[in-house]
């Protein structure tokens, strides 16, 4: 049995921790020097999250951002950075949004043939960078950020009404045309003043079981950390690093492309101009505040669509809305500074205990000889 180590837990817990109190410390010190009240924001954000309208949006919200953000964990794990999740999620989207509603098929093969679509589009996307790295050397965050720009471009022009998109009379949005109902993923309903939380929320909460499973309790998962950890011992021990990376890369990938999901199968059935943009750059916070572990993406992701949807009406009392967004953006810079400093501090902390131990050791076997 694993011995339980208490150091360990709670450096994990040390550092998201330090960036919150710090990002909200720098949030209030913010307010203050522009002459606001710096309690009376989260007074009425918590407020606001009372409503139970407000808490299925902001549980709906964060069925997207966790997919997301376990998108770019897988990457990190990897010791990749796919910062390209937001043009795989969208594209992504699109292209299954565009063959939903050009079939007609039963409701349960309908919804399975969008998912796989969104799929092996966003796999398709994030293995251009995959491929291009292993093959070639190219940097994934390079890559990745080029085909972001690229999948904005493809899907202006393919949205285009001349190509596959669609222009209501009267309207400047331009949409792929309405998925059939047969394709909607049925959703929970709460009551007529709540709405309905999506379906597709419950598929992600599966898909972190899924990553907790394979990272911990398979081969492959074994693999894919301990290439991550060290390359080079990956290779000597008998792992294809660049397999590793290509596959990570694809899995990466199909995972971005469910992002777009919850949205498109629960709330729009069609793709169009207004889609959700930002959702990758939101799940690089998500995963980095929540360590690349199921259960910590979790709780930042319902911590950021907290901020997201609690903070919409924060105009009305003389607040912008905008204070959220800093304090995400807080966030980011506490995150790194606050991982650094708890990584350096668990370092100095395991010398001394080894110090400890050798000490110990030394100490008993001077006894030893001693009684000898």
């Amino acid at each position: 049995m694993k011995k339980f180590d208490k150091d360990r837990m709670i450096l994990g817990f040390a550092g998201p921790v330090l960036a919150l109190v710090v990002a909200f410390a720098l949030t209030t010190l913010v307010l203050l020097a522009s002459g606001r009240n710096p309690f009376e924001p989260y007074r009425l954000m918590f407020e606001q999250a009372s409503y139970a309208d407000i808490q299925v949006l902001i549980i709906n919200q964060a069925g997207t951002y966790y997919l997301a953000a376990l998108a770019v964990a897988i990457g990190f794990r990897m010791n990749l950075f796919n910062i390209g999740v937001d043009g795989q999620y969208r594209l992504a989207a699109m292209m299954a949004a565009l063959v939903g509603a050009s079939v007609d098929l039963p409701g349960p093969l309908h919804i399975l043939l969008i998912v796989i679509v969104a799929m092996l589009v966003g796999a398709f996307w994030a293995g251009i960078a995959g491929f291009l790295k292993t093959t070639r050397g190219v940097s994934e965050v390079v890559a990745t950020i080029m085909l972001n720009s690229i999948a904005t471009s493809l899907i202006a022009w393919l949205i285009l009404p001349k190509n596959f998109g669609d222009q209501a009379a009267g309207s400047n949005n331009l949409t792929t045309g309405d998925i059939p109902e047969s394709g909607w993923f049925p959703g929970v309903s709460l009551s007529a003043e709540a709405g309905e939380i999506y379906g597709f929320t419950f598929v992600a909460a599966g898909c972190g079981l899924v990553y907790w499973f394979v990272l911990n309790r398979t081969r492959f998962g074994f693999d894919l950390r301990a290439t991550g950890a060290s390359e080079s011992a990956a290779q000597a021990s008998g792992v294809d690093a660049k397999k590793m990376v290509l596959t990570s890369m694809l899995i990466s990938g199909a995972v971005a492309g469910l992002a777009g999901m919850p949205t498109l199968l629960g709330d729009t059935h069609t793709y169009s101009l207004d889609f959700p943009t930002g959702i990758g750059f939101t799940g690089i916070t998500i995963a980095l505040l929540g360590r690349n572990n199921p259960l910590g993406i979790a709780l930042s992701a319902l911590l950021i669509a907290f901020l997201d949807k609690a903070s919409s009406s924060l105009d009305q009392f003389g607040y912008e809305k905008e204070i959220a967004t800093i304090m995400q953006g807080l966030i980011v810079i506490s995150v790194v500074v606050s991982y650094e400093l708890v990584r350096r501090y668990g370092t100095r902390r395991q010398q001394q205990k080894v110090g400890e131990e050798l000490a110990a050791g030394h100490a008993l076997t001077t006894e030893k000889e001693a009684a000898l």
